[in-house]
């Protein structure tokens, strides 16, 4: 038995699917099949019931299974501790971003590290706030930019900006020749919002609430510019970070929000308990220090 055995067996129960890991793991089904199948006569037991059309971990298999993620855990440290011994020549780092986060400086301050440790890496994916919460926690992103309030008995924090939300409308509205709008006064306004990824969305749904109504959302989506259409072609209003209705095109006003004001708070977030590899400790007090600069 080696690493891959295990990690096979991982992967063909996170899938359920001898094929669809395979093509997760970009070998063929004979192969992973063939793995599993030499993994179970070394163990003596069956790892999974074939006898359904669903495969399924039979007892030993889940026993295993929690040893083997273990494992698997342990020899990845490994490698990430050999990684430090490198001196930061080399290594990866996984930034979860929403992309509702206007990132300009923050991109600049990765290219400014990336030009300080030209070897490391990077992967950026773009989710809303629960998501990268999630990928955190799952440890498949080592940061990521979230909207306050987090879960701190799961994730260490850094908050770097907190600014209003603003009524994004189109100019020919009513309420775009006001200076500002009591959110009271949007109650029979449609709205178009971030999905349920967002903890935007449930932050905007809240203070609605809180002045007495729910709002009438006519469609949610992932991506700003869609939004933006949506609300320059009349569909409905929308309310976005002050930051990001600056970047807007004519098509569509921003008015301030007041009665009450809405504010996010953004911050970067890591797991407590995870092992947070000396790369991406690096990046992080480097990435602190300018966003203290940038941000405050």
């Amino acid at each position: 038995m080696d690493i891959k055995h295990l990690q096979y067996f991982i992967e063909v129960a996170n899938f359920n699917s001898f094929s669809r890991a395979a093509n997760h793991l970009f070998i063929t089904q004979p192969t992973i099949s063939k793995m599993i199948k030499n993994l179970e006569t070394e163990l003596g037991v069956a790892l999974f019931d074939r006898s359904r059309k669903q495969l399924v971990l039979t007892d030993a298999g889940r026993i295993i299974l929690e040893q083997a993620k273990l494992i698997d855990k342990a020899f990845k440290n490994l490698e990430v501790e050999l990684d430090n011994l490198t001196g930061l020549k080399k290594g990866h780092i996984r930034i979860g971003l929403p992309p509702i986060f206007n990132a300009h400086y923050f991109l600049e301050i990765v290219g400014s590290f990336h030009e300080k440790y030209p070897e490391i890496t990077f992967q950026l994916v773009e989710d809303g706030s629960k998501k990268i919460e999630e990928d955190v926690r799952n440890n498949l992103l080592d940061v990521g930019v979230v909207v306050l309030p987090t879960k701190n008995d799961i994730f260490d924090h850094f908050s770097f900006m907190e600014e209003d939300l603003k009524l994004l409308l189109h100019p020919s509205h009513p309420l775009a020749k006001n200076e500002e709008v009591n959110l009271a006064e949007l109650a029979n306004e449609s709205f178009i919002l971030f999905n349920k990824d967002f903890a935007l969305n449930d932050r905007i749904i809240h203070f609605c609430n809180s002045v007495g109504f729910d709002p009438h959302i006519i469609s949610e989506s992932s991506q700003r510019s869609f939004i933006e259409e949506m609300v320059a072609s009349k569909l409905g209003v929308s309310l976005l970070p002050g930051s990001v209705c600056k970047q807007l095109n004519k098509n569509v006003k921003s008015v301030k929000v007041v009665n009450p004001s809405i504010s996010w708070n953004l911050a970067i977030i890591w797991g407590k308990n995870q092992y947070f590899s000396y790369a991406a400790k690096e990046w992080l007090t480097f990435t602190k220090a300018e966003l203290s600069r940038c941000y405050r």
